[in-house]
């Protein structure tokens, strides 16, 4: 284990803001980071911790330790009739594991291919995509207290999971890391298709006889002709989450907008997509130097080259101005502001 200093993070978040961190160490096991966590030159610094940098904004220099979590290991716990248990280290890229799955035919995550990240960053905010969250396979979770650096098991109830939320984002924000994931997978698949175009490309695909591997490959698909390759144009994939509103909010968009889409919550809410609102409020496409929004999903916000987090920063509070303006509906970003 190696602490460097003044290290560019710029290989290390996928939006590729050239930002620098005082201090930075890769942790690649519970007991490098615990000695880290414990260690008396970094107490009372700031700490950020980093999995795949896929859902951060870096909007100025950090100068504190940037804590790199690198435990690996897919782990086969127990099995039944019905069901595997993986146990899963939180450094490993979430769509590794999604192709470990789909290749030895463990049904559950097959809605979430290709989604950037880690494992560990997976739980924080309920990974979800296509009809599909991560608490619907997540089984518990190991974390180490920063303070003390004891470690923790939360189980699925007291992960507080909700739409793109955990307890990780607010009752304990920044007192924990992420170490393992244990996950309970499913040996008789349950298809969820009806969401977005995962139908219409397993059609397209001459898919007649449905498998998680052909659901797999259709999202995929999907996401590739949508949503641009961080290595070529930077990015953290959706910027904002889809709203959800009351009804009756939405019945009276519904007279001003009859194209407006929606998804069912619940018998009060409903689920309008950003990228939509967004679209509709002019600016899909438009670039502002060095950024912009994509051309194909207005979700995406994208750095062509040397753009600078407070430029998208501000840029996304723009966004959310026009559209609480011309909508009366507020967007909530899924990135973090570092």
């Amino acid at each position: 284990m190696t602490i460097q200093t003044n290290v560019s993070l710029k290989p290390y978040n996928t939006f590729g803001i050239d930002a620098t961190a005082k201090y930075f160490v890769e942790v690649s096991s519970i007991e490098q980071l615990q000695a880290i966590l414990q260690n008396p030159e970094f107490q009372g610094i700031e700490r950020l911790i980093l999995g795949g940098g896929s859902n951060l904004l870096l909007t100025k220099d950090f100068d504190g330790v940037v804590i790199k979590i690198a435990v690996k290991g897919i782990e086969k716990l127990k099995e039944d009739d019905q069901h595997i248990w993986l146990k899963v280290g939180a450094g490993e890229v979430w769509h590794d594991l999604v192709l470990y799955c789909v290749n030895r035919n463990y049904a559950g995550i097959e809605n979430l291919s290709l989604i950037p990240g880690t494992v560990g960053a997976a739980p924080m905010q309920n990974i979800g995509a296509y009809g599909v969250e991560i608490k619907e396979v997540f089984e518990s979770l190991e974390a180490i207290e920063i303070k003390t650096g004891k470690s923790r098991i939360f189980t699925k109830d007291e992960c507080q999971f909700g739409y793109r939320e955990s307890i990780f984002k607010h009752a304990v924000k920044g007192e924990y890391v992420i170490v393992n994931v244990n996950f309970k997978l499913n040996k008789t698949p349950v298809y969820h298709i009806e969401y977005g175009a995962i139908k219409d490309t397993l059609k397209e695909m001459g898919v007649d006889q449905l498998s998680i591997k052909a659901i797999s490959d259709a999202v995929i698909s999907i996401r590739h002709s949508k949503l641009p390759n961080p290595a070529e144009i930077g990015n953290a994939g959706s910027f904002f989450k889809n709203p959800e509103i009351p009804k009756a909010q939405f019945d009276v968009l519904k007279e001003q907008f009859p194209a407006i889409p929606s998804y069912p919550v619940n018998e009060q809410m409903v689920k309008v997509p950003a990228g939509w609102l967004i679209e509709q409020a002019g600016w899909k496409g438009q670039r502002f130097g060095n950024i912009g929004v994509h051309a194909k999903q207005a979700l995406v916000l994208v750095n062509f080259g040397d753009g600078k987090g407070n430029e998208i920063k501000e840029l996304s509070q723009k966004i959310q101005d026009s559209i609480k303006e011309k909508f009366g509906i507020q967007l909530h970003a899924e990135v973090n502001f570092i």
